[in-house]
């Protein structure tokens, strides 16, 4: 029996998702490779724990909390069915990760359920990514702090954006987000942490952006995503995702857990722009949610 164990144990801690158990009363009882590879958490740091503890810090879409509502370990066990949704965890350095959840019920060899299973991977276009990571490294085209496209690759692209718009009238969106109260941030932690947040907030951007947009470092805590095949409607609802998942994030300090937030400008083109009119234009709307209290979008 003991070698069996083993062996499914070899099995599971060499699957790429994350792989975890938890008994009735949510209790971890295992945590694969995996689970440590995406999360950021060993095995050590969690097993034990209860899911509810909330160290994922599951959301939903909508930035509402999974562990603390509709947790879907809880409806697993509960409901005796299968569960399968889709969240976004918190990385142990802070940043959002966008994760595929599927949950199952264990049960004993006489039916009685035990306890649960979940597995969780990463719901993104990770290989596409990469390559274009290794491709923009290739051209110096990469932030080498953030590991997002730097200012020249967006001004290129904005470019080439708007080329298009001309020539074909295909309309595209430009997002641009600013840190709330970085110097704040860097006068209070020093630089070092706000290197730190700035990782964090760029890491939750680009690691949720689709993977046909844009996304970048436009300069000191600012950033800017170029959204294709948007309405207004459609990119507001987009730059709201990365306010909430934004907000959502955090990296440890001394003193416990330090949050940000971003205030975004939203705008689709017109018909005129250049990138001088478009930059300015999403630029004031910044602006107007900084003006408005900070950590909102504005569109246009």
């Amino acid at each position: 029996m003991k070698e069996s164990q083993a062996f499914y144990k070899q099995l599971l801690d060499n699957l790429s998702e994350g792989v975890y158990f938890v008994d009735r009363n949510r209790r971890i009882l295992y945590w694969n490779h995996g689970a440590e590879r995406i999360s950021g958490y060993s095995a050590d740091e969690v097993k034990g724990s209860h899911c509810y503890d909330n160290i994922l810090v599951h959301v939903d879409l909508k930035g509402n909390s999974l562990c603390h509502g509709p947790c879907p370990l809880v409806r697993a066990i509960r409901d005796d069915t299968r569960v399968e949704t889709e969240a976004f965890l918190r990385h142990k350095t802070g940043h959002r990760v966008p994760v595929l959840i599927r949950t199952a019920p264990v049960h004993d060899t006489g039916g009685k359920i035990t306890g649960a299973v979940e597995v969780f991977s990463e719901n993104s276009n990770r290989v596409a990514l990469q390559e274009d990571i290794h491709r923009l490294e290739q051209m110096s085209l990469l932030d080498p702090l953030t590991g997002l496209a730097n200012r020249r690759y967006l001004d290129m692209s904005l470019k080439a954006h708007l080329d298009r718009m001309r020539r074909y009238q295909w309309q595209f969106g430009v997002l641009f987000a600013d840190i709330d109260n970085f110097k704040s941030v860097n006068d209070t932690f020093g630089h070092q942490v706000g290197d730190q947040v700035l990782t964090m907030v760029a890491r939750t951007i680009g690691g949720n952006s689709r993977s046909f947009d844009v996304a970048g470092r436009w300069g000191g805590e600012e950033f800017l995503v170029i959204g294709n095949h948007v309405t207004p409607q459609s990119l507001r609802e987009i730059a709201d995702r990365y306010r909430v998942l934004v907000e959502a994030s955090a990296i440890p300090v001394q003193n416990g857990m330090l949050h940000v937030t971003v205030s975004i400008g939203s705008t689709v083109t017109r018909p005129d722009d250049t990138i001088r009119t478009l930059i300015d234009r999403v630029d004031r709307l910044m602006y107007e949610s900084k003006k408005a209290g900070k950590n909102r979008v504005t569109s246009e």
